[in-house]
């Protein structure tokens, strides 16, 4: 049971990191600094005070750039492989006691690919804004992209086993939202 929590936890927070690259990792140093949860001992340094206050900063620093216009759009353009990075490093992170096989692959294919998926969309929605209001929802954009990166770290740190329903539930709402904005092609 311990190794489901686990997988849910990271790909709960791999799918946040597609909405905020730093925040789930400042919400996993965080977890891992109060010894809320237990990291792989590989990753240990995660938890550090030192890790705890760049990752804090870096998070701040994200979150405002997103509210600048065109900036959004150029972080967006750097953000899917700094954000598949960011869901491989949380996934094997949040694996304990498990062969480094089994571990890289479930980091690789469950926590990046989660990642990229939620950044590559969220990018594309964010695309489609842009293109369709000029650019004035985006920062209604950032602003649910923040929040449901909060509530997606919060929930998955401590309810892992909903982090899961509600990644499937914030893909669909994602690709939604990528129709209803995307410029029709007449």
């Amino acid at each position: 049971m311990e190794t489901v929590i686990s997988i849910c936890l990271g790909i709960g927070l791999a799918a946040s990191v597609g909405f905020r690259v730093f925040l789930p990792l400042f919400a996993l140093s965080l977890a891992a600094y109060y010894n809320v949860l237990e990291l792989n001992h590989s990753w240990q340094w995660l938890g550090s005070l030192g890790t705890l206050i760049t990752l804090g900063v870096a998070t701040l620093v994200e979150i405002f750039a997103y509210y600048i216009p065109y900036i959004d759009n150029l972080l967006d353009s750097i953000a899917i492989p700094l954000a598949t990075l960011a869901g491989t490093v949380v996934m094997a992170s949040t694996l304990v006691d498990m062969d480094p096989v089994i571990t890289w692959s479930l980091a690789i294919i469950a926590g990046g690919g989660t990642a990229a998926a939620i950044s590559g969309s969220s990018g594309a929605a964010r695309l489609a804004s842009t293109a369709s209001t000029g650019g004035l929802a985006n920062p209604v954009v950032s602003t649910v992209e923040t929040g449901t990166s909060i509530l997606m770290s919060v929930i998955s740190i401590v309810f892992p086993i909903v982090a899961i329903v509600l990644v499937v539930l914030i893909l669909f709402i994602i690709f939604k939202l990528y129709y209803k904005f995307k410029p029709s092609k007449n």
